[in-house]
């Protein structure tokens, strides 16, 4: 939802399992009422219009604290075979395996089962708003919103833990038990809840609800997801049938949704388009200080609820890009000397160095000589947009320095100085290059070449589709563009998955080729190019492999905090990450599946039948 779509700076948390106090807090995401200021409140409240949509708001609002924010986000990417540590990266465990246990993983449990007894409040009140004060259907449509998010964070939550507790009713008194239900009765109410949902929700979003919040096809494509995720669980093929089913559905109706592809990939992440017709549901971020934690020159460190992406992906281009770097005789190493032709700057970012590209060269195994980024994920560069359109490769000089030829370790041999704004002071192609750093072939090069045989945890291609630009000179604030949770392009590809497992390979084709055709259009191409490019990027029947979806999957939605579930739900991640992660693959066994459960969840549960790590903690951990 935009910020600007709530009108209340109020909402309502209630504690999740283990209830231990009823709380009430600020910063909603998004506007929905008046403020009328209420010097307490109680769960009465939420039999009225303002309770309601206040829950709702503040639901939404508690999405923003994991989406985009460090830890969450690594432990939706980490560990997988798109993704190594970065040379700062923070919870290395969730990048190697080593160590991962019931302490240091699970950010967003606690506001899950928060957030969910927040629902069942607003469900359970919401029910006995007075006819005088909301027409039924509003009612209706109100509350189908809480049946979405309830079944939001369970999705979230059984694809991440497995058996978890399934709470449907609110929780007003402090409990010191609990006990988790079984994955197939979690995943029951999930599709009861979307199924409801679905009956009561606009086909497109409406007042008092703006932008990109939840409506009948938003809700719509989960259920797909859950159906397809569902069937490979249970191998059902009524759930693969339904996923396919429902997805194409959405694609068939996508003009009275108001979804669609753009034309080019790239535009999909345009800061202009974060809410356009390709965009099917989103966590808000604003630099307005009523609608969360962002402090303008506060040049945010994380911990709060702010849209860090850009940042994770980036590396010490400031500080390693000397112009006299050289390559280490002994260990082959780039070697960064001399003055950086860059200084930190809004349009390149801030660097975190916590994730990057998987980019290692393979010593061995099955595909050894290669590297997943380039040569298996990426492979088609020439044809497919989206490497391009992902990864940065140029940073134009942004400094004035001059390098004299008797600098230390200039072997150009000449003299000259950096224009800023024209000289490239960085090229990261995505091929080799002879003469780099300093050469291209026997060209000098002003700035310094960094081609694949030199890329490690410190020098890397950079994921640019997230940037942020428009922060001006507090360009170490956090971003306060919306993360883009869904987007329409992967109805299409849920119900290619869904195709194959059903055997249908003409229409996993079908819908692929959709992706794919798009894909390959360039703007600056021409016609007849793009023509051929889209025919170069069209597969057949035979091609369809469920490898080759995992790694559509991976150009398509790169670092967009679906990999470690893709890999989980197609029983692929154990494979994947011992074929092409070196630094998770000798550690990652087949428990690794599901996550721990926090240890904070289980030193509460002190009652009851299902107590300590032999009732709640998953296999392995």
């Amino acid at each position: 939802m935009k910020p600007s779509m709530i009108n209340t700076s109020r909402y309502i948390k209630f504690g999740g399992a283990l209830l231990l106090a009823l709380t009430i807090t600020g910063n909603s995401c998004t506007k929905i009422l008046e403020e009328h200021p209420q010097a307490s409140i109680l769960p009465e409240f939420l039999a009225t219009p303002a309770g309601v949509l206040g829950g709702i708001a503040g639901v939404y609002n508690d999405m923003r604290s994991q989406w985009g924010t460090e830890g969450f986000s690594a432990e939706m990417v980490a560990g997988t075979d798109e993704h190594l540590a970065g040379a700062s990266a923070s919870g290395i465990q969730l990048y190697t395996y080593n160590g991962l246990n019931s302490t240091n993983f699970g950010s967003a449990w606690g506001i899950a089962f928060r957030d969910i007894n927040t629902l069942n409040a607003v469900l359970e009140y919401g029910e006995n708003i007075d006819p005088s004060e909301l027409p039924e259907a509003t009612k209706r449509a109100y509350l189908a919103q809480a049946k979405f998010l309830r079944a939001f964070w369970y999705f979230y939550l059984v694809q991440t833990f497995g058996d978890v507790p399934l709470h449907t009713e609110f929780i007003d008194v402090a409990t010191k038990s609990d006990s988790r239900q079984p994955v197939a009765q979690v995943y029951e109410q999930i599709i009861q809840d979307l199924n409801e949902a679905i009956a009561d929700m606009p086909n497109t979003v409406t007042a008092p609800f703006l932008g990109k919040a939840a409506c009948k096809p938003v809700a719509m494509y989960l259920l797909a997801k859950v159906y397809l995720t569902r069937g490979w669980l249970t191998n059902s093929q009524a759930d693969f049938t339904q996923a396919y089913t429902i997805a194409s559905e959405i694609i068939a109706n996508k003009g009275a949704y108001g979804l669609d592809l753009w034309q080019d990939y790239g535009d999909a992440f345009k800061p202009e388009n974060d809410y356009g017709k390709e965009t099917l549901f989103v966590s808000d971020h604003s630099t307005d200080p009523k609608y969360g934690q962002y402090i303008v020159g506060g040049q945010a460190s994380g911990g709060a609820a702010q849209n860090l992406t850009p940042w994770f992906y980036i590396w010490n281009y400031p500080s390693n890009s000397g112009i006299n770097s050289y390559i280490n005789s002994t260990s082959g190493a780039l070697v960064n000397n001399g003055t950086s032709g860059m200084i930190r700057d809004a349009v390149n970012g801030r660097p975190y160095i916590r994730t990057r590209p998987n980019t290692a060269l393979l010593a061995s195994g099955p595909h050894a000589g290669k590297r997943y980024l380039l040569d298996q994920a990426f492979a088609d560069r020439d044809n497919d947009s989206r490497y391009d359109n992902t990864f940065q490769q140029v940073w134009i000089s942004n400094t004035a320095i001059s390098n004299s030829a008797d600098a230390a370790n200039n072997s150009r041999g000449i003299s000259y100085t950096m224009q800023p704004g024209v000289d490239t002071a960085i090229y990261m192609p995505d091929f080799e290059v002879p003469g780099a750093p300093q050469f291209d072939g026997a060209r000098p090069f002003k700035g310094i070449i960094i081609p694949p045989s030199l890329w490690s945890n410190s020098y890397f291609p950079v994921v640019k589709k997230f940037m942020d630009p428009s922060r001006g000179a507090n360009f170490n604030d956090p971003s306060s563009r919306p993360v883009v949770l869904y987007r329409f392009s992967d109805v299409y590809l849920v119900a290619a998955e869904a195709a194959f497992k059903l055997n249908d390979l003409v229409n996993a084709a079908n819908m692929l080729n959709v992706v794919r055709q798009r894909a390959a259009f360039r703007k600056t191409n021409t016609e007849a190019q793009n023509i051929a490019a889209a025919a170069a990027m069209t597969i057949t029947p035979q091609q369809v492999t469920l490898d080759f979806i995992l790694d559509e999957r991976s150009r398509e939605f790169y670092g967009e905090w679906q990999r470690w579930h893709d890999l989980v739900r197609t029983k692929s991640l154990v494979r994947r990450v011992q074929e092409w992660n070196p630094e998770a693959g000798p550690n990652i066994k087949d428990f690794h599946a599901l996550r721990p459960i926090p240890q904070s969840q289980i030193d509460r549960v002190v009652e009851g039948d299902c107590q300590g790590n032999a009732c709640w903690q998953n296999p392995g951990y």
